[in-house]
């Protein structure tokens, strides 16, 4: 399967998905950090890719969605955007509204 697709089934099979360096419980980087532990703090279930790990995804995720850096938060198959647009939602209260959204469509 070409990478794009394995991609897009990721982005699409699940409601929530972050790509990251490392893992929410070992994250590799700063950003990915940060991103991981303000998801976290939300209560929501969210699935992740560890980039590192995956050397294609590494190199083709930002032709994705044409976003360059990582991390990548999707909710509901679309982009969220990455460390500081997430951190940014989160200080709002709209990440936790978002990723609850996205768990309640997926559960009916």
């Amino acid at each position: 399967m070409d990478v794009l697709e394995r991609i897009k089934e990721q982005v699409e099979g699940n409601p929530i998905v972050v790509y990251m360096k490392g893992t929410p419980q070992l994250p590799s980087c700063g950003y990915s950090s940060r991103t991981a532990q303000a998801m976290q703090a939300c209560g929501v279930e969210f699935a992740y890719v560890n980039v590192l790990a995956d050397p294609e995804i590494f190199e083709n995720l930002p032709r994705y969605a044409n976003w360059p850096t990582f991390p990548q938060v999707y909710i509901n198959g679309e982009l969220v955007g990455g460390c500081d647009i997430t951190l940014d939602l989160y200080e709002k209260g709209e990440l936790k509204t978002m990723m609850e959204g996205a768990a309640a469509k997926k559960a009916s």
